[in-house]
């Protein structure tokens, strides 16, 4: 009977072993479509990445670039407004200078007539008093 049971033992054992290797090689069948299946996920989802925004990188930068010449703007506008102001301030001073200098040029104007007319005046007396003399 040991001889049966032994026998009958190691059958057992290498039915068992002769399962075990069947489980081991649908498991490795598994895992290498698992790998593959995997494998192609990946490169779908590669795929919709760049499918979802094939212009993200370009977008990005560009926008990058807005803030950046959005942020060199701010100080040349204050700039730019001072500027305008210094400008108008120079303006209206340059125009009251002006129209000082305009009036004064009529002002020597009318005194170089009166003189004139005063010089004349006595050039006509000092006439008149030579005329007189003789």
């Amino acid at each position: 009977m040991s001889k049966s049971a032994l026998s009958s033992f190691k059958a057992k054992e290498e039915e068992i072993e002769k399962k075990k290797l069947e489980v081991k090689e649908k498991v490795q069948a598994q895992l290498g479509r698992i790998e593959e299946e995997t494998r192609r996920l990946a490169i779908i989802r590669e795929e919709l990445e760049a499918l979802s925004d094939p212009m993200k990188k370009e977008v990005s930068t560009v926008r990058k670039r807005i803030d950046i010449v959005n942020k060199e703007l701010k100080p040349l506008g204050q700039t730019c407004q001072k500027k305008e102001r210094e400008y108008k301030e120079a303006l209206e001073l340059f125009n009251e200078k002006h129209k000082e200098k305009v009036n004064l040029i009529s002002r020597l104007m009318e005194l170089v007539g009166e003189s004139e007319k005063m010089r004349m005046k006595k050039l006509e007396e000092l006439s008149k008093s030579i005329e007189t003399i003789q």
